[in-house]
């Protein structure tokens, strides 16, 4: 997408607070999750075209293969209970009117839905010229510190800079003359000694990467090189080339005349494809890598030498003049059960193309709104709670790649959406890596086990939305996205009923306390990532030895449970 929401317009705009945030924040704490143990899951300038789809558009139906049914074995003589310590989960602020939501039920069957959550589902999708940032080194602890916050994720680099201010050498030529930026986006020259310190990181987090090609300057030659020197430097961690960055919109940008359309598109991939698979035929292509939806079909047909994966960006709330009432990124908006729905919808018919032809979907780019400066979503605790809804949806929807468009220009002054930052005043900074409150959104879901998704049979709960996994040591997950109003709503009662006798019910919760709050999104009381598995406290009201549980889950929040049987 563009480039990810252009910065605000600099260090005294209202986007921006002047100060760094979390300035004592939490050091990340390592741990293993281990098949034997007490096993719980973390709980873990540019085109702006509207994403939200047409209400009236038939949905597109996800996935729908035939569930696996499968059998608990528990102990035919339970143990003694053991002694536990129960989760003290934040209640609604003093005060607050409390208005009641109706009662959450949750049946998860004995059977899978045919889709998992990955490993490796959460990513980071970064402009291309970051390549060249210094601050992207395994000899960096503070980003270290941030990115393995999000389990193995995938680093892509892309965005609006590719085509217009990226220049990839490998023999020291001068950068040409026709780039251009400005000075919080300047054109940048990458070269392989970029990527070698890139994979650094890669190695430090034990995270992936997806790179990028220039296609607005078409030079297949040159990106063959790039894939070449890629391909030998991050090995086995790259797992995908894009050919230009929402190609669909060079026409209107000035990249391409007025009548470039998919046709087009497609001649000019398959020159890039055949270059690309001489030098690296065991590297992916990625696209076509746009928001509208003519372009999936055509590229999931056209033949190209190497595998295909497809992908698409999608920015849900992206009607920046408020021409589409439900697409205009304020509060309202993003609080609502209808933009669970759509999403749901939109990219339902993404993957429509990509199940017929059999390929793998990613969302390599993707956040709250595309549209410029800041809102009354940015940098908020609602941000968050959407960030992990969002990535729990596509996930089950058989999606295995979402990765949120991030800067690494500074908090003060920079792009008030995405989930990392820099500190230091107006583009100078200081070394310290910040998160704001959608990072947290994605911890939660990132730190979380792979596992097959279960069947649920729902009911109730206001705007709460239910996942169950079960993992490959038998124990099952349960995240509640409760995005009922933390300053308003009393908290939902919860009826589970597990597909087996549950042993032990551990719990980790992500909170915040209003919709509104910035720089106040917490997981278990930290602004940091959550309690090792080991460390976790038990699930309010467990019963030992039973397979339904009850307990309430406070309003705004994410909780992961995690029962062993």
């Amino acid at each position: 997408m563009p480039e990810q929401f252009p910065p605000s317009e600099g260090p005294d705009s209202a986007a921006n607070d002047g100060k760094d945030k979390n300035p004592g924040k939490n050091k990340k704490k390592t741990w293993i999750i281990s098949g034997t143990a007490l096993v719980a899951v973390l709980a873990a300038g540019a085109v702006v075209a509207p994403m939200v789809m047409n209400d009236d558009a038939a949905p597109a139906a996800a996935p729908t293969p035939t569930g696996t049914p499968f059998t608990v074995s528990a102990a035919p003589t339970l143990p003694p209970a053991p002694e536990v310590t129960y989760y003290d989960q934040v209640g609604p602020p003093a005060g607050s009117p409390l208005n009641p939501v109706e009662p959450l039920s949750i049946n998860v069957a004995a059977a899978t839905t045919g889709t998992a959550l990955p490993d490796g589902l959460i990513g980071l999708s970064l402009e291309a010229t970051d390549l060249a940032d210094p601050s992207l080194s395994g000899d960096n602890p503070e980003m270290v510190e941030s990115i393995s916050g999000l389990g193995r994720p995938l680093l892509r680099f892309g965005g609006n800079a590719v085509d217009r201010r990226f220049f990839w050498t490998s023999a020291g030529e001068a950068i040409p003359g026709n780039l251009s930026g400005d000075k919080a986006h300047p054109v940048r020259a990458v070269t392989p000694a970029d990527l070698e310190r890139v994979n650094t990181l890669l190695e430090a987090v034990d995270g992936q990467i997806a790179l990028t090609v220039d296609l607005g300057n078409y030079d297949p030659a040159r990106a063959a090189d790039m894939t070449k020197y890629a391909a030998a430097a991050f090995g086995e961690r790259l797992v995908g080339i894009t050919v230009g960055n929402e190609p669909n919109g060079f026409a209107k940008t000035g990249l391409r005349d007025s009548g470039y359309g998919i046709e087009d598109y497609l001649t000019e991939l398959k020159a890039y494809a055949a270059a690309m698979h001489a030098v690296a035929p065991e590297v992916p292509i990625v696209g076509p890598g746009t928001y509208e939806q003519t372009w999936w079909g055509p590229f999931a047909e056209v033949e190209l030498p190497q595998k295909k994966i497809l992908s698409f960006h999608h920015y849900p709330l992206s009607s920046c003049e408020g021409a589409d009432p439900l697409g205009e990124p304020i509060m309202a908006n993003l609080t609502t059960r209808h933009l669970h729905d759509h999403a749901n919808n939109f990219r339902g018919k993404a993957m429509e193309p990509a199940l017929t032809a059999g390929l793998e979907t990613w969302i390599p780019e993707t956040g709250v709104s595309a549209c410029p400066g800041s809102n009354e979503t940015t940098k908020t605790h609602a941000s968050a709670l959407w960030s992990a809804d969002y990535a729990l949806s596509a996930a089950q929807m058989g999606i295995s790649r979402v990765s949120f468009h991030s800067s690494l220009i500074t908090c003060q002054g920079g792009p008030p959406m995405s989930a990392i930052c820099t500190g230091g005043d107006y583009l100078q900074p200081n070394g310290a890596v910040d998160e704001r409150a959608n990072y947290y959104g994605m911890s939660m879901v990132a730190e979380m086990p792979a596992g097959e998704f279960l069947k649920l049979d729902t009911a109730g709960g206001g705007l709460a939305y239910p996942y169950a996994v079960r993992h490959a040591d038998g124990s099952v997950s349960v995240a509640v996205v409760n995005n009922n109003n933390p300053e308003t709503d009393a908290p939902v009662d919860v009826t589970l009923e597990l597909p087996g006798k549950a042993l032990t019910g551990t719990m980790s919760q992500m909170t915040g306390t209003s919709y509104a709050t910035q720089d106040g999104t917490l997981i278990d009381g930290a602004a940091a990532e959550g309690t090792p598995a080991a460390e976790r406290l038990t699930v309010p009201g467990f019963e030992y030895g039973s397979s339904t549980q009850t307990f309430p889950l406070t309003a705004g929040t994410v909780t992961v449970l995690n029962f062993t049987f």
